[in-house]
């Protein structure tokens, strides 16, 4: 079973590919762990500058370094 590698809190970089459109660089934060969609970890995060929220999967994504 795979399991969330983030928690609730904690800061992330969006590492998106040429696919992912116009999803803002930056450091997001973990608002909530989603059910996980086709074995892959799901979150709702919050961009820590303009506060928009989005779903991001956990393979877009890694630790920050920033607490």
């Amino acid at each position: 079973m795979v399991s969330h590698k983030f928690a609730v809190g904690d800061r992330v970089r969006f590492i998106g590919s040429r696919f992912d459109g116009d999803v803002p660089a930056g450091v997001y934060a973990i608002v909530r762990r989603l059910p996980v969609e086709g074995n892959v970890c799901q979150y709702r995060v919050r961009h820590v500058e303009d506060g928009h929220e989005r779903v991001m999967r956990e393979n877009q994504i890694v630790a920050s370094g920033e607490d």
